[in-house]
Parts: structure tokens; sequence; C-alpha cells
């Protein structure tokens, strides 16, 4: 498969062409497959429908049988819908970053955290967002993998894939500490911060979280809840606005 396992020898109709552009060729060509599939589970809908109609004793069965089969046509096309547009982000579609700082603007900048894009220190790793607020600081990065990516963590380490996820944790945590170094002498207020990755395409386990190797990976819809509910409250609102206009200053725009 693209992009496939490294105890199995590359296909060569594979070389050359990416897993993207795979993916995409083949969820087109399976369009037929899937209408097919929808018509067989829309009929199964409508003999549900039928029968549930008659069971209850209500007038008009074939028009619930109808409905059934509508429902059904109509739940089937939107997972399928949604199983192609969850990998947008891997595929270029769209742009992890916008997605998550939308999604943290939406739920954080009404309740006092202040959410600063692409931030970096100078001749060191940029992030994509930094959040400051009541509960503490989290740098977050974005990242995609393949659809079938499986991601966890095992006996303390990550792992992404068949590989192990040191190469993808270390840096983050890095420049979590470079990023609370500088606040803190800057600010002469204590910082510690939380470093965490978006994870917009990729297995995650139940519960869309895994915690490893000093980074948390979550999906992005998780990240304004896990931040909210931190058990602690840091800093007070003037706190929150001098780290803010700080991180601001100090940290370089890109």
């Amino acid at each position: 498969m693209p992009g496939g396992s490294i105890y199995v020898q590359q296909d060569e109709k594979f070389t050359g062409s990416s897993p993207q552009w795979w993916y995409e060729k083949f969820w087109r060509e399976d369009a037929q497959n899937r209408r097919k599939s929808r018509y067989v589970k829309a009929a199964g809908g409508f003999l549900v429908g039928v029968a549930l109609a008659y069971r209850f004793g209500l007038a008009l069965a074939p028009a619930f049988g109808l409905l059934a089969a509508a429902l059904t046509a109509a739940a089937d096309w939107y997972l399928a819908w949604w199983s192609f547009r969850r990998t947008a982000v891997w595929r270029g579609a769209r742009r992890g970053e916008v997605i998550t700082g939308r999604l943290l603007r939406r739920s954080l900048a009404r309740r006092g955290y202040r959410v600063l894009d692409g931030r970096a220190i100078r001749d060191q790793a940029s992030i994509d967002h930094l959040v400051i607020g009541p509960t503490g600081v989290w740098i977050i990065d974005n990242e995609s993998w393949s659809p079938d990516t499986e991601i966890g963590a095992y006996g303390g380490r990550l792992f992404i894939g068949e590989k192990y996820g040191t190469k993808v944790a270390k840096p983050l945590v890095e420049t979590a500490e470079a990023f609370a170094e500088l606040l803190g002498r800057e600010t002469g207020v204590p910082v510690t911060i939380t470093p965490m990755l978006a994870v917009h395409c990729g297995n995650l386990p139940k519960g869309g979280t895994v915690a490893a190797e000093g980074l948390i990976l979550l999906k992005p819809r998780l990240i304004a809840r896990v931040v909210r509910q931190a058990e602690r409250v840091v800093y007070d609102k003037a706190q929150v606005e001098l780290l803010a206009r700080v991180a601001a200053r100090e940290l370089r725009r890109v």
C-alpha cells in the first residue's frame, strides 16, 4: 500500500507517487462501489421501515419505508463524506494551523485566554500557536499522518506507526522549555509550558488523546477542553496580559 510497511517490499506501481495522490485516486475510483453499497443499504432501510410500520400498526407503511430509506442513504453519504474530509489536512486540501487556531479562539478567547499564532525564538524552532490563560501556558503544533497510521504510547514511549515518536516529541518539548525560559526571564513570572500536538489525521486511541515523552497528542477539537479543565489556576488577569504582551514583543512572528 502507499507509504507501506518497512517490513514489506514496495510495489513498483507506487513509485514516484505520493500516498495522498493514490488515496484520492482510489477514492474517486471507488465512487461507483460506494453508490451501489448505498442503494443496498437504502433498500434495507426501506424494508426495516415498512416492517416497523406494520409492527406498530401505522398507516402508510410504504411512506415510512421511503423515509427510512432516505435517512439510511443520507447517513451513509455523510459518513463517507466525513471519512474523506477528515483527511483534508494530510492531503494538503486544508491547513491544520487555520483549523486549530479557529477552534482555539472560538472556545478560549471569551474565557480570558490569549492565543498567539506562528511564534518563534530566533534560530530556534517555531510553533503554530501559543496559548496563555488562567490555567497556564501551552504551545501547540499541528501534524497529520496517513489515515491508517496508529498512534499510541507503550511503556512510556511514543509510537507513530511502526516508529518511535521521539523525533516528534523532543523538539516540541525543547521548544516549550525555551519559550518558558524566555517568558519567565522577561516577566519575572514563573512559567511552565505544556507542549501539545494537534493530530488532524491518524488513528489515536479511544478518547482521542495520547500522552508520552512529555508531549500530549490529541484531536484539535479536544484541545480547548483540556486547556480549560486543567486542575489549577496559575495566573490572574494581570499576569495573563503581561505574559501575552511580552510574548507578542519578544517572540518573532513567522
